[in-house]
């Protein structure tokens, strides 16, 4: 969670909305990415969805079974999805997200019952400073003159 935080931060240095996501299999990373929306223009390039994306090319796969992806914000209802599509074996995520979350918060995507696989999941894991980046964030935005 430490190297998504990382992500995060260097996203917040480019602009872009703070959230970090890393992938692991057997304990090493092999993916990790920022959210990207603004720099690719890209409504789809969260870091969820790039971290993904990443590792199913390391894996030649889009099945990312025995994989757990770290991620500072917890995922909207597109990355949720995405990660059930995957076949993603766990979830770590730190800060809620209560308006738009879609695993604890507002909807529960990954443990629908119509999906035909679960996804495990973590929650509130180094959850403190994921959220105070996204807070100081929005705050410095909010303190600029548009």
């Amino acid at each position: 969670m430490e190297r998504a935080l990382q992500q995060a931060r260097q996203a917040a240095t480019l602009g872009e909305v703070p959230v970090g996501a890393v992938i692991t299999r057997d304990g090493s990373v092999v993916a990790e990415a920022h959210n990207q929306m603004e720099s690719i223009p890209d409504a789809t390039a969260h870091a969820e969805m790039l971290v993904l994306q990443q590792a199913a090319r390391w894996a030649g796969s889009w099945r990312l079974d025995g994989m757990t992806l770290y991620v500072t914000l917890e995922p909207c209802p597109m990355c949720a999805g995405a990660m059930v599509l995957a076949r993603l074996q766990r979830l770590v995520y730190g800060a809620s997200d209560p308006k738009k979350g879609a695993v604890d918060s507002v909807y529960d995507v990954l443990h629908h019952p119509a999906n035909n696989h679960r996804v495990a999941v973590t929650s509130g894991l180094l959850a403190e400073p994921s959220a105070v980046l996204l807070r100081d964030f929005f705050a410095e935005r909010r303190l600029r003159p548009a």
